[in-house]
């Protein structure tokens, strides 16, 4: 009895042994890639390591591990960079243009190697290519950036403290305009306004009615003194052409007629550009271009009618049957 329970003890150690040793080779295999015959190898090269070591987990897209870091170690051709060769699966869409980066889930965590997605155009990364890869920035990297701002850090919350003091002078320089006194005086200009402007609402709307009035009088009133300007230079030129060549005193009066319309011209786009901003007198300013308006007309009809005008100041003298005229 005692030997039967012998064997059966000595047998469960022996599966126990078993077991145990076949676990550590499975294990040593598994650390030494040696399952990971078929995955492809890649390269990628880092100034600060973040501490990974040969057996950290490599994601892509932060996902779940797709593969194992294999070696870390110094770069032999540039000793300020580290070297780490990683294994990941054949199905893993490593691109061309994909990047490595060492991150973490959470700040007490294990960093792990991650890889960022290339583009879709981009082509697949070869086995043992190097990947393009962001510098990992520890709490060493961090301590010495926040140094580096501390002096400007502390000129900024200087500048702050002053700007702060000057604000509150301002502040109570305006809490000092906006006393009681002056408030109450405010209040009463801003009543002496509102009074006003109730007691002239009436006139103000009426003068306001009257230049929009007269602004809509003074629109055709120009339409016409341009469409006059427009018959007298039309009129002119008909002269022009029918007259000889030979009379400089009469081309000569033509020009200056020439330049007197263009002047006419000018006052027109003048009086259109300050329509909007001068609304006074705009009745008189009507009745003077009116004027104008019908001595242009006046005189264009005289030169139609009359073009000898030009030439001499009074009319012929009626001719009389048996006298003969006499030369001017």
């Amino acid at each position: 009895m005692n030997s039967t329970s012998t064997r059966r003890e000595e047998a469960m150690v022996g599966i126990f042994v078993l077991i145990a040793a076949a676990l550590l080779i499975a294990t040593v295999f598994s650390l030494t890639g040696f399952f990971n015959r078929g995955d492809v190898v890649y390269h990628a090269y880092f100034k600060n390591a973040g501490g990974l070591r040969p057996g950290a987990e490599v994601h892509y897209a932060g996902g779940p591990p797709v593969g194992r870091v294999e070696t870390v170690r110094a770069d032999p051709r540039d000793a300020t960079r580290m070297e780490i060769v990683f294994r990941v699966k054949p199905e893993v869409p490593i691109k061309t243009d994909s990047l490595a980066v060492i991150s973490s889930n959470s700040p007490l965590s294990d960093n792990f190697l991650g890889i960022v997605p290339g583009s879709n155009a981009a082509q697949r990364a070869p086995s043992g290519s190097t990947l393009q890869s962001k510098d990992y920035f520890g709490l060493d990297e961090l301590e010495a950036e926040i140094a580096e701002l501390a002096p400007e850090a502390k000129i900024l919350l200087a500048n702050l403290n002053q700007r702060v003091n000057e604000l509150q002078v301002t502040v109570a320089r305006v809490n000092d305009v906006l006393n009681d006194r002056n408030r109450e005086n405010l209040s009463a200009s801003l009543g002496n306004v509102r009074g006003a402007l109730d007691e002239n609402r009436k006139p103000l709307h009426s003068t306001i009615v009257h230049i929009d009035d007269a602004s809509a009088k003074l629109a055709p009133l120009l339409d016409d003194l341009k469409k006059t300007n427009a018959d007298a230079q039309k009129t002119i030129n008909t002269l022009e052409g029918t007259i000889s060549e030979n009379r400089p005193d009469l081309r000569e009066s033509i020009q200056d007629l020439r330049r007197v319309l263009e002047t006419a011209n000018n006052v027109t786009d003048q009086l259109d550009r300050t329509l909007n901003a001068n609304g006074e007198n705009i009745d008189d300013i009507l009745s003077n271009f009116r004027q104008a308006s019908q001595n242009l007309r006046q005189f264009t009809e005289t030169l139609k009618q009359r073009p000898y005008t030009l030439l001499r100041s009074s009319l012929p003298p009626p001719h009389v049957p048996g006298k003969t005229a006499k030369p001017d």
